[in-house]
């Protein structure tokens, strides 16, 4: 497979770099500007709805306590988690916040993050996080040491990458084909280059698709149909595991369903006094 020249560069055999940059310290200060304005202001908003309905100083301060709360912790964390990885300063300045190995952030890393972040953002005004990322080689604030996280910059070529398709060439090899644990990272590098691959020479685009097969396929049984095409042997792999990864959650998301209106069903018993 291509070697790797930075720990967030993919190079071809031809020195031709797909760039996966960590984002500058500059970028991410005017993302947490830009972050840091819209849940305030939503933390105001809710403040101000509170003066409004509180009847006495202790309904003030749980609510002030709730907006604070809502501002520093909920917001932060279900806004990243649901985005997998934006905010409104991140779409403004074009990055990121995605997993060490490249996968979309979860909720347990969005929430570390956000928790991390009262401390090195908000109580400091940022100063932390800011001095963290400057030291830090990969631009890391302590939220994403904790997290193993960092944030991404994103080129506009890569926010508008078309979908991956089956080659219909593969499609009933793909459907009986074993796939094993194919490591996070090497399924995003395989992803960046079919969405690059417009870009590369043609020797270079055909050499850098043969690395990446030979990757891959110690990790499926049986191999592709023998004259298959690498570059479309590599799409077909990552094709197949996110269409299995998504009916595996789906599956779980029904068993879990399940299970749930089975122990709702369950009769409520009221215990016995003695």
């Amino acid at each position: 497979m291509p070697g790797t020249g930075t720990d967030n560069q993919v190079i071809t055999g031809e020195a031709v770099a797909l760039d996966l940059a960590p984002a500058s310290a500059l970028s991410r200060l005017m993302s947490g500007v830009i972050d840091l304005i819209v849940y305030a202001s939503a933390a105001a908003a809710v403040l101000v709805l509170a003066t409004g309905f509180a009847v006495n100083d202790a309904q003030l301060g749980t609510m002030t306590i709730v907006a604070f709360a809502l501002a520093m912790v909920v917001l932060p964390t279900t806004v990243e988690t649901l985005t997998r990885g934006l905010s409104a300063g991140r779409l403004a300045v074009g990055l990121r916040i995605v997993r060490d190995d490249g996968g979309p952030v979860q909720f347990r890393q969005a929430l570390v993050r956000a928790l991390a972040g009262i401390g090195e953002i908000w109580l400091s005004l940022g100063a932390v996080a800011l001095i963290t990322s400057i030291i830090h080689p990969r631009g890391k604030r302590l939220g994403d040491l904790v997290a193993g996280t960092y944030s991404l910059r994103v080129r506009e070529s890569e926010t508008a990458r078309a979908p991956l398709l089956m080659p219909p060439e593969l499609r009933p090899w793909a459907e009986i084909v074993d796939l094993g644990r194919i490591p996070d990272g090497l399924a995003l590098q395989a992803r960046v280059y079919l969405s690059r691959t417009g870009d590369l020479h043609p020797l270079v685009r055909a050499d850098v698709g043969r690395r990446f097969a030979a990757a891959l396929e110690p990790h499926v049984s049986p191999p592709p149909p023998w004259g298959t095409d690498p570059e479309r042997f590599v799409a077909a792999v990552l094709v197949a595991r996110r269409d299995r990864a998504y009916l595996s959650g789906v599956a779980a998301a029904q068993r879990e369903h399940a299970e749930a209106q089975r122990v709702r069903a369950l009769p409520f018993q009221i215990p016995e006094h003695s």
